[in-house]
């Protein structure tokens, strides 16, 4: 188990590194899940640091994550992207699924917007649509506040009543009615993967009251919740989990749903920081 004091040692000496690179404090961090990189294409990027330079930092293993570190603008905004996340699955431990979170709060970052692709439970959603995020439910089997307390970074008990702001999600909501996006609106679970659930899974996360199931997301929205920040959260629908009606998933139409709800959330995301 990490203490404190090699957290701290080690978040402190990415944070180094990553100041030594640029002087751009971004109040804005943005996670990039899979299929989604069209936002790294409407930022002004200032400079693109692999993750594979920065101390400490996990490595992405999954085909569609590039593993890097943008910073630039996008609306107006200053920002730092994540090109790529980490899962529990690849091995990872929370702490490290969570550690680019922590170094880019330190870095100056107050609000986390989280994207994901996922696979839609609810019978009123298809491939491709988006949902905004309401609320999630923490399947994993841990949880990256696990072990001792940094009471400098949030408190022991933090409280998850509210876990997605408020604020953002009625901006969000607002914007996609501008732009005339059609956006459900959800419970995201998270069970650890990698592989894709059975029909008896499904039925049961449905009867919990989950709309979409990933395989992400949640531990980086803890940690940010632990940190105060604020967090808003955008799902890809990118296959359709229908007990009744299961079909094996190809990887090829994830990729291709991805790229239709891409667009749509890229114009929600950029709408919502030109409002803030």
């Amino acid at each position: 188990m990490e203490t404190v004091e090699t957290f701290r040692k080690n978040r402190d000496e990415a944070l180094e590194y990553i100041q030594s690179r640029t002087d751009l404090r971004p109040e804005y961090l943005l996670i990039l899940g899979t299929g989604l990189g069209q936002i790294a294409e409407e930022m002004d990027v200032e400079i693109s640091i692999p993750y594979n330079q920065i101390p400490h930092f996990p490595v992405s293993t999954v085909e569609t994550h590039e593993g890097k570190l943008l910073f630039g603008t996008l609306a107006g905004k200053d920002i730092v992207a994540m090109q790529g996340r980490f899962h529990y699955y690849e091995g990872y431990s929370m702490q490290q699924i969570v550690f680019p979170v922590r170094v880019l709060k330190e870095n100056g970052a107050n609000t986390l917007f989280v994207s994901n692709a996922c696979g839609g439970m609810n019978p009123n959603f298809t491939s491709g649509d988006i949902m905004l995020i309401r609320d999630h439910i923490n399947l994993l089997g841990d949880n990256p506040l696990i072990g001792p307390n940094d009471d400098e970074l949030g408190p022991r008990f933090p409280d998850m009543s509210e876990p997605y702001t408020e604020r953002l999600m009625d901006i969000a909501q607002t914007v996609a009615l501008e732009q005339n996006i059609h956006m459900h609106q959800g419970v995201y679970a998270a069970m650890s993967g990698p592989m894709l659930e059975t029909k008896s899974e499904y039925r049961f996360l449905r009867l919990i009251g989950a709309d979409v199931i990933g395989m992400s997301t949640v531990p980086e929205v803890i940690s940010a919740v632990h940190m105060g920040m604020e967090v808003l959260g955008i799902s890809a629908i990118t296959d359709e989990c229908f007990p009744d009606n299961l079909k094996p998933v190809v990887m090829e139409d994830i990729i291709e749903a991805a790229g239709i709800a891409e667009p749509k959330m890229t114009k929600v995301i950029i709408g919502v920081l030109e409002k803030l």
